[in-house]
């Protein structure tokens, strides 16, 4: 059935009747196309727990390099892709380290958190026209397999992606991936993933209507089903209104949903619908979530951590702060609002804070109906010019309550992040 499914969705690329200008004809070179990158972070969390939780913080100072090639002039363009990576660990030993939700560096058998991290990874890209077939490691970036880059270091997956842009507007995926690059080790396949096949594509319809239609199924693990949809309505006086609309089906193999997650059931349906009002240098956020189903929604984490192994960022939905507001039976609202200090004469500063509470929350133990809550808040600041332009300051903190009986799905507490990130173009 899923070889299937491929074999339209390729077909449909090679039948595609070319509406677009030909990427390889105006390739320029290898070299000459080539871009050479480094990110220099910097990023600490800490997170006080309640209920007599550990206290857990980390804190790294990471490099990630990556190198673009161009592609070779001709009809089939031929190319690489690389990255290296090297973390070191500032804080956060033995004790402090180990939260699954941190995991800057990973412990050992020992409990203590690995010192450094440092690994590599490249892949070898062909295009023809618009389309680009690519093998190696990678960081796909796509609603059922999305990459987390969220942390110190980002995740990456070894496997095949294939991505064609021949029609104006549509892009098609196709991919199989075999490993896991875990984001706090540096094994290749240090998440231990088995497979994951991808495929789907988005078409923006007109200037103001977007849609993405995706689907994932892992070897004796999961099938994940996507839709997303975004609409921006442009109002007079610069102001526009965006309905963002997301949601997935997911349904677990029962062996592993039992032996793996230790979960009773195996469907879940969640979507997310977000309206947002921007005005001025303002923005306000209304927001609905729903989870319905056997089980709450699952995604990301490794197949060796009792995860899922699908990318710790495959949660497109709009309440996902801290908490993701996706136990079983759960819906949440959120109300959120950002500023934009540029318009007060200090360009590169921003501030959001959101609002999300969760009811009906089933956790399994059978003590009611439990909620949670959270507020965030971020400021940011980007330097807009000088030797250091481009350097970005973060800093994030929420706030988390979770009612005692749904306490066997979260954990409540305080989290504070800063992240300084600097971009550096080396060519």
């Amino acid at each position: 059935m899923l070889n299937k499914r491929i074999g339209l969705i390729a077909l449909g690329v090679l039948s595609a009747t070319q509406a677009m200008a030909n990427d390889q004809a105006e390739a320029q070179g290898f070299v000459e196309d080539s871009h050479l990158n480094v990110l220099v972070r910097n990023a600490y969390i800490s997170r006080d727990y309640k209920h007599h939780k550990q206290d857990k913080a980390e804190w790294g100072q990471g490099f990630l390099g990556t190198f673009t090639s161009g592609f070779t002039q001709g009809t089939v363009g031929v190319g690489v892709d690389a990255f290296g990576i090297y973390a070191l660990r500032l804080d956060g030993g033995r004790g402090n380290s180990g939260a699954g939700g941190i995991d800057f560096f990973k412990q050992g058998d020992s409990g203590k958190a690995a010192r450094d991290i440092a690994k590599a990874g490249a892949a070898v890209k062909v295009r023809v026209s618009n389309t680009v077939l690519k093998y190696g490691d990678q960081m796909p970036a796509l609603p059922v397999l999305m990459y987390d880059n969220s942390r110190l270091m980002p995740e990456s997956y070894t496997g095949t992606l294939l991505t064609s842009k021949e029609i104006d507007g549509l892009e098609l995926n196709v991919g199989r991936f075999t490993a896991e690059s875990r984001k706090s080790a540096e094994g290749r396949d240090s998440g231990d993933l088995k497979r994951i096949d991808v495929f789907g594509g988005s078409y923006k319809f007109t200037d103001n209507f977007t849609a993405s239609l995706y689907g994932s199924e892992m070897k004796d693990e999961l099938r994940k089903q996507y839709l997303g949809m975004t609409y921006v309505l442009a109002l007079p006086d610069k102001q526009s209104l965006t309905f963002d609309f997301n949601g997935y089906r997911t349904h677990l193999n029962e062996d592993y949903a039992r032996d793996v997650l230790k979960l009773d059931g195996q469907d879940n349906k969640i979507w997310s619908l977000a309206s947002t009002y921007a005005f001025d240098a303002h923005t306000v956020t209304l927001a609905f979530q729903s989870s319905t189903g056997e089980i709450g929604y699952p995604y990301g984490g490794y197949r060796n951590a009792e995860g899922v192994g699908d990318g710790g960022n495959t949660i497109l939905l709009a309440n996902s702060y801290w908490s993701d507001f996706n136990a079983k039976d759960e819906r949440s609202w959120q109300l959120g609002y950002g500023f934009d200090f540029g318009s007060v004469g200090i360009p590169g500063l921003t501030y959001n804070i959101a609002y999300v509470r969760g009811t009906n929350i089933d956790d399994g133990t059978g003590r009611g109906r439990g909620t949670e809550r959270e507020i965030f808040n971020q400021a940011k600041y980007v330097v807009q010019s000088g030797p250091v332009k481009d350097l970005s300051v973060r800093l994030r903190g929420s706030w988390l309550r979770v009612s005692n009986n749904a306490s066997a799905y979260n954990v409540g507490g305080n989290e504070v992040r800063v992240y300084v990130d600097y971009p550096i173009s080396i060519f």
